[in-house]
């Protein structure tokens, strides 16, 4: 019934929508002091905007000091002591445009001047984000190129295209494994971390230090629900805890605690864990440092972090939750860290290695806002990222720091529309001149945030939700229980030692290889090395 009553108002949209000659001359027709179709109706030209925007000396002298700006740049290539990749998972350029006029708005400006603090670094590039096997790609296939220099099929981690996906055979031939950026550098003495604000098991930080066929196995509970023999397949929370990378972190910080303790153990916060081998890797994890002479500390909350004395650690693995970490705009300020924190936290501990370290920080939850289609709280992510990015630059020198932030994948958020400058990032364009309805300038291609047609098949009216709200799902053209990823390439920008090797368009799995290159660590060509090939 609900299937043709959707067909129903689908050819009743259809023929209301076939524009009549008068009808297709109005709305090709532009208003030449607004530069906007007339046939969207406009509240008029934002107040907003710096009355010194409407002379050409304000957009000279801007573009002239960018310029003189940009010629005192020169390529650095000093040794890269330290390397840094900041991800935000899922911060497509749209997202990137969003969150600055977001920010911007925030601090009573029009927005859309803005700039969040890492897109002011000197070298920007694009990366391809595609799957051996998919066009566009996920999280998993995406952290094995950025992080391990080789591209995937979509699903897995760690191992190359000839891994099919849920293949436990595949991934237990060794000749199948690719090392990554965090093996290099411990091979080459330096200290290393990961920061994450989903579970520290997930796709993405899973690429610097699982091999699997399944990005999911996070622990043997998902093997086992997968019906297969756990004792072949190595879940990622054990590989963490007992690999020969996994287990050289000094610095795990992030979610997921209840991979790594038993099903019928009940965590510092109430919950379950999920194990079914009955084996609490975190009692392991610290009696493994004790057992090797080392100062291991576990931590679950924010006051333990903010009060480490990072003397007195060698190695600190810190679960914030039972699984992914909270929203910012709704965690629980006294047990749940911020990015900012935890990246302060890492760089701190890990600094003290001598040698240098690489330090790899995610942030995870600018994803999950956009598969449920909240976009505030997506652009909130955003703006946490870049406080965390703001952190690391003020901690590390960029004579020997080389940072670099990127995404993994888009989403299908689009910003569009023809709003008046300064209008409310979060709000409503204008109204339709097809259906006299209002729309958002923010929205998707699918998602969560679909309507059905209603009153006689008419497009729901925006004005009736609260588009304020973090909970809000933005409006999407298909019905989906979530929203997908986009196949668009993302942005890259660096600062730092050989930053400037990573502008252009290149392959995602390039990344690791410039890291690499900077630092003088692992077996490709670096800037170490006499030969140039």
């Amino acid at each position: 019934m609900e299937t043709t009553f959707l067909v129903g108002c689908a050819l009743l949209a259809l023929v209301g929508s076939v524009p009549t000659a008068p009808q297709r001359h109005r709305i090709q027709k532009f208003d030449e002091d607004l530069f906007h179709p007339t046939g969207i109706q406009k509240t008029g030209r934002s107040s907003r905007y710096n009355i010194e925007e409407e002379g050409a000396d304000f957009w000279r002298t801007g573009a002239q000091e960018n310029l003189v700006n940009h010629l005192k740049v020169a390529p650095n290539t000093n040794k890269a002591r330290n390397v840094i990749m900041f991800l935000g998972d899922g911060m497509s350029i749209p997202t990137l445009a969003a969150a600055r006029t977001y920010q911007g708005q925030m601090e009573g400006r029009t927005g859309e001047e803005s700039h969040l603090f890492f897109e002011d670094f000197p070298y920007t590039g694009f990366s391809k984000t595609y799957c051996v096997d998919s066009q566009v790609a996920d999280s998993a296939c995406t952290s094995t190129a950025y992080l391990c220099g080789v591209k995937g099929n979509i699903g897995t981690i760690g191992v190359t295209a000839a891994v099919k996906l849920g293949s436990c055979e595949g991934m237990r031939n060794q000749s199948n494994h690719v090392s990554s950026l965090f093996k290099w550098a411990q091979d080459s003495g330096k200290s290393t971390g990961i920061v994450t604000t989903a579970r520290v098991t997930h796709a993405s930080p899973a690429g610097a230090y699982a091999s699997t066929a399944e990005r999911n196995w996070e622990s043997d509970a998902d093997i086992a629900s997968a019906g297969l023999d756990t004792s072949q397949c190595d879940d990622i929370a054990e590989q963490l805890v007992f690999g020969s990378t996994g287990k050289k972190f000094q610095v795990i910080l992030g979610g997921g605690r209840q991979g790594f303790i038993p099903a019928d153990m009940v965590d510092e916060e109430g919950g379950l864990g999920k194990r079914l081998d009955g084996r609490n890797l975190i009692k392991h994890w610290q009696e493994e440092k004790e057992s090797g002479g080392f100062r291991g500390k576990y931590i679950w909350n924010r006051e333990q972090l903010l009060s480490l004395n990072y003397t007195d650690v060698d190695y600190l693995l810190g679960l914030f939750e039972g699984s992914h970490m909270k929203f910012h705009l709704q965690a629980n300020k006294e047990t749940e860290p911020t990015l900012a924190e935890m990246t302060e936290a890492a760089i701190k501990l890990l600094s003290k290695e001598e040698n240098g370290f690489a330090l790899f920080v995610e942030g995870g939850k600018i994803d999950h806002a956009h598969h449920t289609a909240t976009v505030k709280r997506a652009l909130d992510e955003t703006l946490e990222m870049a406080k965390a990015v703001k952190k690391a630059v003020e901690l590390t020198s960029n004579e020997d720091t080389l940072i670099v932030v990127t995404a993994d994948h888009a989403h299908t958020m689009s910003y569009g529309g023809y709003p008046t400058r300064g209008n409310d990032i979060l709000g409503l364009v204008g109204i339709s001149d097809v259906d006299n309805l209002p729309f958002s300038t923010l929205s998707y291609a699918n998602g969560p945030g679909f309507q059905p047609p209603e009153n006689g098949c008419k497009r729901h009216d925006l004005n009736e939700d609260n588009m304020k709200s973090d909970t809000y799902e933005f409006p999407a053209l298909v019905p989906l229980s979530a929203e997908t990823h986009g196949g668009d390439d993302v942005a890259v920008f660096a600062t730092g030692p050989w930053a400037h090797l990573l502008t252009g368009l290149y392959e995602q799995n390039y990344i690791p290889h410039v890291m690499a290159y900077a630092s003088c660590i692992g077996s490709g060509l670096t800037a170490c090395s006499n030969d140039k090939r």
